[in-house]
């Protein structure tokens, strides 16, 4: 069904711009900003992107697999827009512009599948308030993406390649969209990791403007580091979760995906409502900002106190009791570090190195962190040095969420989901089984409450209380500085934000190694501002600081 839409709308689209004869601006690259300006000089319409966004999704799309579903209205919607324009109403920053978002997050003219199979064609009763925020906004929803099925909550031995789901396959990564030649993992997954379960490959080919994403525990910061994106992984509650299939309410959040910092905090102002959402509680713990591009200064980072988490995130470190090393960056990547904080410090910014989170070096092991990590089997939760946090969550929320859609519902339950998979394996349900959806449905939310809530007591002390909180109050830190995503762990689980921003390339060298002959191109790798709850104003003023220093930004070479 996908490529027949395509292949329609290349038709019209392609048709359109012969028509024309010319091709006055370019989407390739194109901010936002630069795209408002020449809809509003008449340079270009809003027509005129929606057909460029097609014609490129044409002809790209075979080799990276970045979308679910392309609106079929698109073009209609955009005509809609451009009559809106020329009669003087402008809804927005947005207003005309392509935009994707995840195929977790409710439409109600578009399937939302999560990719799984049980839920193919599935067409929600209701759209997520994200959606109606996006279109009242004016901006033009032209597809949903690729993802890892259920935001990577399904297998866990052995685990789902990321970016996989039984409804559309593999995505691949634009920077190098080739499969894995390797013996060991040669069942049809990219060479080049794409990162968590938001595909950004369609925001870093220029398929749309920016792209929304969900996070769980770096499902946002792990896709843009992989693809060269700017992006927000914002406070939980900051953005609201009503219409989005969830993992755990406690660490679910959507957020924007761009080529750059000014493109995300553009798409944050939107995604973030002017007052609470009474569908979903949480969205009231932060003080909106409404429009986020006042934060963006280039001198953002001068007299910034910015700490530098050595321990694990940098330096190799053994936890407690362990003689084996855990964490750490090989020489390509640390020299990539180096330089960014090179950068920060000629930027005027005040570097505390080491700054390290207090829950990794802590000797006493029922403090450490490292030790307390998220139960993926029954046997973890017997053995009670893991959180049930993410599997009960699962059982709690998604249950609640199966039961909002009614009777468009095609299963009632998680217990439903799991025997259904099991019904339809030949299909390919589940190509890599389904344990974790096996642990959630073993979660009796009565049974399991209370190690639940000491799970969850425990996951706040180690990631907030006696880490990011701790370091960053004894060294008055702005932000941590974070290599590409591995921060995403000790930011979600207390529901923390994050700004990535584009920055190096290193060789991309998995062990066990690829073939001689096979020539691997390089892997990108960003950098990520961590800070406390609801500081998203001061993290895209350092990021935005950052990027304007260095603009290292690489578009694919496909």
């Amino acid at each position: 069904m996908k490529q027949s839409i395509v292949l329609i709308l290349f038709v019209c689209a392609f048709s359109a711009l012969a028509a024309d004869n010319k091709q006055p601006f370019s989407i390739v690259e194109a901010t936002i900003p630069e795209m408002q300006a020449a809809l509003k000089s008449g340079r270009v319409t809003s027509r005129e992107l929606v057909t460029q966004s097609l014609i490129r999704i044409a002809t790209y799309e075979d080799k990276i697999n970045a979308i679910m579903t392309v609106n079929p209205n698109a073009l209609k919607e955009a005509d809609e827009r451009d009559r809106e324009r020329k009669a003087g109403k402008v809804r927005g920053p947005l207003h005309g512009i392509p935009i994707a978002l995840k195929d977790n997050i409710h439409t109600t003219d578009m399937p939302t599948t999560g990719g799984a199979l049980a839920f193919e064609g599935l067409v929600p009763p209701y759209e997520a308030t994200i959606t109606k925020q996006l279109r009242d906004a004016g901006a033009i929803i032209i597809a949903k993406t690729q993802l890892t099925e259920l935001a990577n909550w399904v297998a866990g031995n052995p685990p789902m390649p990321a970016n996989y789901n039984s409804l559309n396959g593999y995505g691949f990564n634009p920077y190098d969209p080739r499969r894995d030649p390797r013996e060991a993992t040669a069942d049809g997954r990219p060479a080049l990791f794409t990162g968590g379960s938001s595909s950004g490959t369609g925001t870093t080919m220029s398929f749309w403007a920016a792209n929304v994403g969900t996070e769980t525990s770096g499902s946002i910061l792990s896709p843009s580091n992989q693809n060269m994106l700017a992006a927000v992984k914002p406070t939980v509650g900051r953005v609201s979760r009503y219409g989005v299939i969830p993992i755990t309410a406690d660490q679910d959040t959507p957020g924007p995906m761009a080529r750059t910092v000014t493109d995300a905090a553009i798409m944050l102002g939107v995604l973030e409502a002017a007052s609470p959402d009474p569908n979903d509680p949480a969205t009231s713990h932060c003080t909106p900002n409404g429009d986020y591009t006042k934060f963006l200064k280039t001198d953002g980072l001068k007299g910034a106190r910015i700490g530098i988490p050595r321990a694990f995130y940098y330096d190799k470190i053994k936890a407690p009791g362990s003689d084996r090393d855990r964490g750490g960056l090989n020489p390509d990547q640390l020299k990539v570090m180096n330089e960014a904080i090179d950068v920060l410090k000629a930027q005027g910014a005040i570097i505390v190195d080491p700054a390290d989170i207090p829950s990794i070096v802590d000797k006493d092991a029922k403090n450490n962190l490292l030790l307390f990590g998220v139960c993926t089997t029954m046997d973890d939760v017997k053995e009670r040095q893991c959180s049930v946090d993410l599997a009960y969550g699962m059982e709690r929320d998604f249950n609640a969420w199966l039961k909002s859609l009614g009777d468009k519902a095609p299963v009632k339950t998680l217990k439903d989901l799991r025997e259904w998979n099991r019904a339809h394996e030949k299909l390919g349900a589940i190509k890599y089984g389904q344990s974790l959806l096996d642990i959630s449905d073993a979660m009796d939310l009565e049974l399991f409450k209370e190690r639940y809530q000491s799970d969850r007591a425990k996951d706040i002390f180690l990631s907030a209380t006696h880490g990011i909180d701790e370091v960053m109050k004894a060294n008055n830190l702005d932000a941590l500085l974070f290599p590409d995503g591995v921060g995403a762990n000790v930011a979600a689980r207390p529901g923390y934000p994050s700004v990535i921003v584009p920055f190096g390339l290193v060789p991309n060298a998995p062990t066990p190694a690829f073939p001689e002959s096979f020539k691997a191109k390089p892997s990108p790798l960003g950098v990520t501002f961590t800070g406390m709850a609801c500081s998203e104003g001061t993290l895209l003023k350092l990021g935005y600081a950052f990027e304007q220093a260095t603009k290292r930004r690489v578009p694919p070479s496909m």
